[in-house]
Formats: C-alpha cells, sequence, structure tokens
C-alpha cells in the first residue's frame, strides 16, 4: 500500500480503498427517474474511457490496493468489452462484481457472469410489486424481468443483492422488499437514500422523504435487520451508523445486550465512506469521492489514480472530520456518521457542511442551547 501524508501532516498510510465503482459507460436501457445522470444515452458514448483507457485504469487500481472494483453504468451489460477488461481485472489480483438492472440476463448471459468469475451481482428493484418499480424505472416489465435475472444468477451460482432506493413512493415496502429478497434467495438487501442529483434532483420535491421520516424508516431497517439471515445495509444513509450505536448504548444502560450488528459494514466503520474508503470513476475518467458528489478529485487520463486516491486535495479535506461544519462539525457522532457529503453540497453548495436531511441535534448544540 503506497503512503501519503495524513490529514494532520504526519507520514501516515493512505487511506485503504475498499470500492471502487467504476461507470464502465452511459448506455443504458432504461430511463430512471431518479437517475444520477441527466444525460442517459441508449448507445455507448465516445466520450467512455476506451478499451486500453480501461485496462490502464485497472492496472493502475491494482498499484494502489486490493479493492472491489464495481462494473456499473449506465449498464455496463452494454459495454462489449466488458468480460475481457473483467478477465484482466482478475489477472490483476482484483476482485470484481456487476452493478446492472439486470433487464438485459437471460440465461447464457448469467453463466457468462457467472464464468468471468464477478462475485456478485447487484440488480435494482425500487419495491415490492411491478406497479412499483416499473414506474420508477420507466419500463413496464422491467420488475419481472428484475426478478428473473437475480433467480437466473442464482442458478449459475452468483451471489445476489438487491438494491433499493428508498423514496416517498415506496418507503412503506422495505419489509415487503426484504420479504422478496429472501423469496428470490439474494444474499443481500442493500438500501438507498435518495441523493438529489442528476435526474434525483427533479424529482427532489416529490419524492425526499422529511429528515423525521428517514429517521422513522432507518430505524425500521435495523429492526428489519434483527429478522433476517440477509446482508442488510443502509446505504447514502450514515445516520445509521449513528442510530446503531444509540440503540447499543440505551441497551447498555438497561442492562440489556446489545443487539447484533447486521448491517454489512464492519461494526467500527463509518457511515460516509466516500473518499476515505471508496471512490467513483466517471465514464469519461474523471475520479469522484462517489457517484452522488459531483467534485471531480482529478481524472485518470491526465494523472495517476494512485496521485489522486493519496494526494487530491478533495479527498484530503474528506479525511479530516475536523473540517466538517454546522451541526455534522459539532456531533459526537462525527467519526462513525459523517453525514452524507453528496446532500451537503446539494443543499449548500458545500460538501464539508451538514447533512440536511438528519433529525438528530448534537448534545454540544443542546448544552448550549438557553435554558427555558
Amino acid at each position: 500500500m503506497m503512503s501519503s501524508l495524513s490529514p494532520d501532516g504526519t507520514n501516515a498510510p493512505a487511506h485503504v480503498l475498499r470500492l471502487v465503482f467504476w461507470e464502465t459507460t452511459v448506455a443504458c436501457n432504461l430511463e430512471c427517474v431518479h437517475c444520477r445522470r441527466l444525460e442517459v444515452a441508449r448507445e455507448l458514448a465516445k466520450s467512455d474511457l476506451t478499451h486500453d483507457e480501461g485496462r490502464r485504469l485497472i492496472e493502475q487500481i491494482a498499484e494502489v490496493g486490493s479493492p472491489i472494483l464495481v462494473f456499473s453504468g449506465g449498464e455496463p451489460l452494454m459495454r462489449p468489452d466488458l468480460f475481457d477488461l473483467a478477465a484482466h481485472a482478475r489477472h490483476k489480483g482484483l476482485r470484481i462484481a456487476l452493478a446492472s438492472n439486470g433487464t438485459l440476463i437471460n440465461p447464457a448471459l448469467a453463466a457468462r457472469i457467472a464464468s468471468a468469475g464477478f462475485e456478485r451481482v447487484s440488480v435494482s428493484l425500487d419495491g415490492a410489486c411491478a406497479q412499483t418499480h416499473d414506474e420508477f424505472r420507466r419500463q413496464i416489465g422491467s420488475f419481472d424481468l428484475a426478478n428473473n435475472a437475480l433467480r437466473m444468477l442464482k442458478a449459475a451460482g452468483v451471489a445476489t443483492q438487491l438494491n433499493c432506493t428508498i423514496a416517498r413512493h415506496n418507503q412503506h415496502e422495505l419489509p415487503a422488499v426484504l420479504r422478496l429478497g429472501e423469496t428470490l434467495g439474494a444474499d443481500a438487501v442493500h438500501y438507498f437514500l435518495l441523493v438529489p442529483v442528476g435526474c434525483g434532483e427533479q424529482i427532489a420535491d416529490d419524492e425526499m422523504l422529511s429528515a423525521r421520516e428517514i429517521e422513522a424508516r432507518l430505524d425500521e431497517l435495523h429492526e428489519l435487520a434483527q429478522r433476517t439471515s440477509l446482508e442488510i445495509k443502509a446505504t447514502c444513509a450514515p445516520h445509521y451508523y449513528r442510530i446503531v450505536r444509540q440503540k447499543a448504548a440505551r441497551a447498555r444502560r438497561e442492562g440489556e445486550p446489545p443487539p447484533p450488528v447486521r448491517h454489512g459494514h464492519h461494526p467500527m466503520t463509518k457511515g460516509c465512506l466516500a473518499g476515505t474508503a471508496v471512490c467513483f470513476v466517471s465514464h469519461q475518467g474523471n475520479v469522484f469521492p462517489c457517484g452522488y458528489l459531483p467534485v471531480s478529485a482529478g481524472n485518470v487520463r491526465t494523472e495517476s489514480f494512485a496521485d489522486i486516491w493519496n494526494n487530491s486535495d478533495v479527498f484530503r479535506k474528506l479525511r479530516d472530520v475536523a473540517l466538517l461544519t454546522g451541526k455534522c462539525g459539532a456531533c459526537e457522532y462525527r467519526n462513525v456518521c459523517g453525514g452524507c457529503r453528496a446532500r451537503a453540497f446539494y443543499q449548500y453548495g458545500d460538501f464539508l457542511d451538514e447533512e440536511p436531511f438528519c433529525a438528530y441535534e448534537p448534545a454540544r448544540n443542546r448544552a448550549s442551547r438557553p435554558a427555558p
């Protein structure tokens, strides 16, 4: 692992890179209302990283560490050299995963995905029934196609994951989505809080949950996690990790054992991993902290991936929680939550500002409030 200066100026190991999401193409056969992109295309874009550029990216990622490389899009299965690139990643020692909408997968393609060595395939299901999902995905029949894809992948021996974006239209279907995952034999269900970027910004007024509603849904997820053997993970929802710790502290005060941690991440991890353990490489080679925070840390067409990951000013700031402002900066849970930096950027134009969709009031703020 390469090293660089830590935020406090000491010579410390660089942050361990755990996940790299590569937007292999913007081409997609769907037009989802919450897509983080505005310029969804039905065909491959000329600005996508070329095959040779993709190989170089893979090689440079492998020089930095051994993260899981997630081939995403758009719809990555529309890229004709996907499996060649996957083979190159495996040759370089990287673990690989695939993020798909599932609608293009048939038995032959499921078998090819398995033989390519993809360790897990995530398929998006934004509701527990066809009406909810298809309306959100803007394609009648996409729910059934996604369900069939998950069944075919399981039959081919590939681990599967359901990705569900929580918004106003489906917030009461969370238990039903989990039951669907169990029925389909999935290994995990990851619930994403809507982030208002791209097309998501256009529907934010109608679909974004309030801070209080988010608190209730995350509390519900914690309860669901205790009742299933599936991996439950709250994504783009760093407040969940505060809730986990609050519940454990409450149990200790009451002399009860804390509920088991089954939320996907290591118990000691932090909620928002953007730029600290995770990054996103766009189809044009821009490196972002995550796919929802449109602040570039550099471009692999002109800089090495290692230099961007280890030395970017954007990543340096994200790795120093002392730079957080607003109530996130004052919060006693800032090291385990950190707030969503993308939603802060959306709301205030500053990714270091406070999470705008959090109902928690830090103890320091409560203590400084004048007595009634």
